[in-house]
């Protein structure tokens, strides 16, 4: 690596931030496929009918993201060929290796839902179909192309299972990093209980978020029709969302302030001097609190056009996944700025073409996207795909 490391105070020699741009970005990736997958979840498990329009958008989302979840790890070891090691001899004491067990359930979950939601319209675009994407659409049925009522009913309850159980699979998937951080006892900013619960939220605001954010993108950009009832909807979960997220981060950070254990006093310092930009402003208050008007009065207002909806909900969606990867550069980040001295900082500041620096990550984020076009070709993203689409 070749980043700048800076130190302030008393630091021990061996005093550095070992986690860096990579694994800041990891969780931040898992939080997006958690975030879509319960998206979808809200439709086909608890019935909600103003999201159907997003549904099937919302899983092909979480399962382009899900391709790249683990490139950042494998980016930032050493040897990552060695990385199923941790799988094939996991130590019962060790929560690492529960990563890929849960990533490699989740990710069967989530394909079988995926293919048996789509089967029927496999078997119908395979008749339409010529060359090689008849095979593939041949392919993807399973040999399976009966598409009576009887049929399609048991596979909606088998749909519908896998939904159920791919729920808590989405949560553990994301609350397993922040359980990792949060049992890091040596790191004060860390160590507390709250923390798997702080990810979780945090990953429900940024999968919302990308959901609208990337629905009225591509609805303008193949001039489909936006769906305001829908809209409205996500609008509000993700208000909701963001009101949990926030007052749990406060309450945590409330606890620590109050209570004035002997870590808090660097903590304070970190939030106050050296964090002050990332955290106050750019993460509670540019990213959180500013959103949080913007989407109250979203979701409140009953006079309000749609064009009103659509720009002011894009906004803020942009402005959220901004401040959930800021929160996670503030955790994973800043708390390895406190030296274990407790009277010392350490400063961390990427480069743009190192290994694990700003270049490789911006290439990480746009492949899920890439990724994202590339599966739409494949897989209609609304039930409406092959009809005429009107201007929004």
């Amino acid at each position: 690596m070749h980043e700048i490391i800076q130190t302030v105070g008393y630091v021990f020699p061996n005093d550095r931030v070992w986690w860096s741009l990579m694994i800041v970005t990891y969780p931040y990736i898992t939080g997006l496929i958690a975030g879509a997958f319960i998206v979808s979840s809200l439709y086909h498990v608890f019935g909600i009918k103003n999201l159907k329009p997003v549904a099937r958008f919302s899983l092909i989302f979480a399962l382009s993201f899900w391709f790249f979840c683990t490139a950042p790890l494998l980016n930032h070891l050493g040897r990552p060929d060695r990385a199923f090691n941790i799988m094939l001899t996991p130590h019962p004491s060790s929560a690492m290796a529960g990563f890929g067990f849960v990533y490699s359930l989740y990710g069967i979950v989530l394909i079988l839902e995926i293919l048996f939601l789509y089967r029927p319209v496999f078997v119908e675009l395979m008749q339409t179909s010529t060359g090689i994407k008849k095979s593939i659409y041949k392919l993807l049925t399973l040999g399976v192309y009966d598409t009576s009522p009887e049929v399609l009913k048991s596979e909606h309850k088998i749909m519908s299972f896998l939904a159920a159980i791919g729920i808590p699979l989405a949560c553990t998937l994301h609350g397993y990093a922040g359980f990792i951080f949060g049992g890091v006892k040596a790191v004060h900013w860390w160590f507390t209980p709250l923390m798997p619960v702080i990810f979780l939220l945090s990953a429900s605001v940024s999968g919302i978020a990308g959901i609208i954010l990337f629905y009225v993108i591509i609805a303008k950009y193949r001039k489909m029709e936006i769906d305001e009832n829908c809209l409205k909807t996500l609008v509000k979960f993700l208000w909701g969302f963001l009101i949990a997220d926030l007052v749990t981060e406060m309450l945590d950070l409330g606890v620590h302030a109050y209570l004035r254990v002997e870590s808090w006093y660097i903590i304070e310092e970190l939030l106050d001097k050296h964090l002050f930009f990332s955290f106050w402003i750019l993460q509670v208050l540019i990213g959180a609190i500013i959103p949080f008007f913007i989407l109250g009065w979203l979701s409140l207002s009953k006079k309000i056009s749609k064009s009103t909806l659509i720009f002011w909900s894009s906004l803020s969606s942009f402005i959220l996944l901004i401040q959930v990867y800021a929160m996670r550069w503030n955790v994973v980040v800043g708390g390895q700025m406190v030296s274990k001295s407790g009277r010392g900082f350490v400063f961390y500041h990427p480069q743009f073409f190192e290994k694990e620096g700003i270049l490789p990550v911006l290439i990480l984020l746009a492949l899920p996207v890439v990724t994202l076009y590339i599966l739409s070709k494949i897989f209609p993203l609304w039930e409406n795909q092959d009809k005429k689409e009107v201007k929004v």
